[in-house]
């Protein structure tokens, strides 16, 4: 088959219509339509049904369209490992991982890596559901627990426990809470149990709502909950890492948080040698070293003001 006719025949597969191919390929309309149309000739089937809202693709088309979409993988793949090859960092990284640890620790340090390879693209992928590597639909992921999918190059980055909160003013106007019985005199702000959260986060505000905690306040993602807390509207079930850029939260109950969250951070073995891969790696472990000495800092500080 023509490998211009196959590049042709993926984007307007893509984009449903001929105008929106062309335009994406520099190319006009009616050499669009000539490509689709030899294709579909030398293969002697039709691989769209046109209709007045554009293009869906009949089953030969899903056919080929698949084996399209891999071989364009297929390519990044080869074209990312080519670029890598060099000394220099530079080019697109895909990024994923969830939107709590993204929106409120990641992006607020990019500068840093912005700085250090001014020429690096990143597409930030921000979403609880766990992208496949292997497939490409993302370079390298961050999450809170051990990746399970096959292929991949794993590294433990370090690990986080969730913790009580609550801003000062707040605990000076409505009491400082001595033991889990006292909080139903509180608002307990924090994800949902049914939210997408590891269970260990589940775990710890299941024990706390336990007790019977009469006002609450859920929402669906950290930086809600965390909002919420320097809003003053009461306690919030928030990660430590958090401490690290609102040092100004106290903590509450210091006996009281969840077992420990590892994190993890993965990429597809054939992105081993990837110089942008290896540079995004190192900038994560300076960055997450330096948040667990700020999060010592701060916690040794809150200990000698009560001493």
């Amino acid at each position: 088959m023509d490998w211009d006719k196959l590049r042709v025949f993926h984007a307007v597969a893509e984009a449903g219509s001929l105008t929106a191919a062309g335009e994406s390929l520099h190319l006009s309309q009616s050499a669009v339509s000539r490509q689709i149309r030899g294709l579909e000739e030398s293969l002697e089937t039709v691989l769209f049904h046109r209709h007045a809202r554009g293009l869906i693709l009949t089953e030969q088309g899903e056919l080929l369209h698949d084996a399209t979409a891999a071989m364009n993988k297929r390519l990044d793949t080869a074209s990312a490992r080519i670029r890598d090859s060099r000394e220099e960092v530079f080019g697109d990284l895909r990024v994923t991982t969830t939107t709590g640890f993204g929106t409120l620790w990641l992006v607020p340090r990019l500068a840093k890596l912005y700085e250090e390879y001014p020429n690096l693209k990143i597409d930030l992928m921000l979403e609880e559901r766990v992208l496949d590597l292997p497939m490409r639909e993302a370079d390298v992921a961050i999450r809170m627990k051990e990746p399970s999918q096959a292929d991949l190059v794993r590294k433990r980055l370090n690990t986080v426990r969730m913790r009580l909160y609550a801003m000062p003013e707040y605990l000076e106007a409505h009491g400082r809470p001595q033991s889990i019985q006292d909080l139903p005199n509180h608002r307990l702000i924090s994800q949902a149990v049914t939210a997408h959260q590891v269970s260990s986060g589940q775990s710890l505000i299941e024990s706390l709502l336990s007790v019977g905690i009469p006002s609450t306040l859920t929402v669906n993602n950290y930086f809600g909950v965390l909002q919420g807390v320097k809003s003053g509207l009461g306690i919030g079930v928030l990660p430590d890492y958090l401490v690290a850029d609102t040092p100004t939260m106290e903590r509450v109950l210091p006996d009281v948080e969840s077992a420990q969250i590892p994190v993890y951070l993965a990429y597809p073995e054939e992105l081993r040698h990837s110089q942008r891969i290896a540079a995004f790696r190192d900038f994560v472990l300076r960055e997450l070293s330096e948040t667990a000495k700020s999060i010592s800092a701060v916690e040794s500080q809150r200990v000698a003001q009560g001493a």
